[in-house]
């Protein structure tokens, strides 16, 4: 089941916490030595005509800009959203007003206005992306009509054909838009899946603790069995040879060695991780995976099919926890029962789990597996699943996880022909040899007792 511990985890990203103030100030100084080697070079060796002063003003305008910041902040400080905004925004700013000095769309260099809604796209949301991206494309378009022209030592004017002119500017349009458009894509999925992988990871992280947890609690219980039923021998031999209040005193002891007993056996139901339960039957590990959603409402049904006697598979965290979200899913969308299926063939060793809700959307069953970190904003999707807290990442940790353990996995919807089973159908196969205990290979010899170290 998806934990709801991880929806602080993965709620609206705000990745401009990823970037530092130093990237930035490292990018506007390459910036500045570019410009002002751009600003000399033009000026000496190709001898053009340039508004000096007001470039190096601009230029200069940066370099103070990225000592004030170096000045406030660390660093290694992590800029909020709304400081790299403010960042790139001045850079735009920055760079329009230094084309618009050196002639517009007739300076190559105009195609770098690119560069801040690109960091923008990887960086900020969608909104403040589109801000951006439409500030240099209106920045842009004025100085393609308004600008400096830049003038040879011989007076003459250098500009490009209009036609040319006319194409450059159509390509840092459209440049910004599918830039901008593509890297904001890409990076939110890429954003998406390593939020997902890391909440599989913790999904079969807590698993395993339970399961360590639960070999402690195992190994608890089987060296305190010794000694507390020689508390209750000894308590008993003395019931019968003391009388009155001596005799209630022993009688206690034996009644509370019982109860130690007891608890000690309660605890370790989840002591999975002893050497001789590592390999369990199929049906066993189908019923503890779907346990927990036993009693929530809905009926689940469990059936073996296979041939010759009982199949003893590896009892693995990954798959105990794959198939619990499968079931849960289930038990999720069922309207009232859920059908869990194990079988086995000479080569291949399935689990079929099909329920009689309405199935997989049609629009998503090929691409269902994939993480959709969202909210639920459905009020249907709430009052179907009104004890679900998590984020949409259930299928995708469930198909990680059995994957990882050699599993295939298939999604389908049933149809009129698998009645009553007319819901979701997940079908889960490994090959034999995988995962079955007698091919996989043969038990480890428990060994001796170790005493537990604390």
């Amino acid at each position: 089941m998806t934990d709801p511990s991880y929806s602080s985890l993965f709620t609206q990203h705000r990745r401009a916490n990823w970037i530092r103030l130093r990237t930035l100030v490292v990018l506007r100084w390459i910036a500045i030595g570019g410009q002002l080697t751009a600003i000399v070079v033009a000026r000496r060796l190709f001898e053009l005509e340039l508004a000096l002063g007001l470039c190096f003003l601009a230029v200069g305008i940066s370099v103070v800009m990225n000592l004030v910041a170096l000045a406030i902040y660390p660093e290694n400080k992590r800029l909020t959203e709304g400081e790299v905004t403010g960042m790139l925004l001045f850079d735009i700013l920055q760079l329009s007003f230094l084309l618009f000095l050196t002639g517009g769309l007739n300076n190559p260099f105009a195609l770098l206005i690119l560069v801040p809604v690109t960091i923008s796209a990887t960086a900020l949301r969608w909104q403040t992306t589109a801000l951006l991206g439409g500030t240099a494309v209106t920045l842009v378009t004025a100085v393609t009509f308004w600008h400096v022209p830049l003038h040879t030592p011989e007076g003459a004017i250098m500009r490009m054909p209009e036609m040319f002119v006319i194409g450059f500017w159509l390509a840092i349009v459209i440049g910004a838009g599918f830039l901008g458009a593509f890297a904001q894509r890409i990076t939110s999925e890429i954003a998406t899946m390593s939020d997902a992988l890391v909440a599989t990871q913790m999904a079969l992280a807590r698993e395993q603790k339970l399961t360590d947890l639960g070999g402690v609690v195992a190994a608890a219980a089987h060296e305190l069995g010794t000694p507390l039923a020689t508390i209750k021998l000894v308590s008993a031999e003395l019931m019968e040879d003391l009388e009155g209040d001596q005799r209630e005193d022993a009688r206690l002891i034996r009644e509370q060695a019982d109860r130690c007993r007891d608890i000690l056996q309660s605890m370790g139901r989840i002591g999975k991780d002893d050497l001789h339960l590592r390999f369990a039957p199929l049906e066993a590990v189908l019923r503890e995976a779907a346990e927990p959603h036993a009693g929530r409402g809905k009926e689940v049904r469990h059936a073996i099919v296979g041939e010759g006697s009982a199949l003893t598979i590896q009892r693995r965290p990954e798959i105990i926890h794959g198939l619990r979200n499968l079931v849960q899913n289930a038990v999720d969308f069922a309207r009232s029962t859920v059908w869990i299926e194990g079988g086995w063939t000479e080569d291949r060793i399935f689990v079929r789990i099909a329920d009689d809700g309405p199935g997989f959307p049609t629009s998503v069953l090929g691409r269902i597996g994939d993480p959709f970190v969202r909210r639920r904003r459905v009020e249907d999707d709430r009052r179907a699943r009104p004890e679900y807290e998590g984020m949409g990442l259930g299928l995708f940790i469930a198909k990680t996880l059995l994957e990882r353990s050699g599993a295939e996995l298939s999604f389908a919807n049933g149809s009129g022909a698998l009645a009553p089973q007319t819901g979701a159908i997940v079908v889960v196969s490994w090959r034999r040899n995988v995962i079955d205990a007698q091919v996989s290979g043969p038990r480890a010899a428990l060994g001796h007792n170790v005493p537990i170290e604390v």
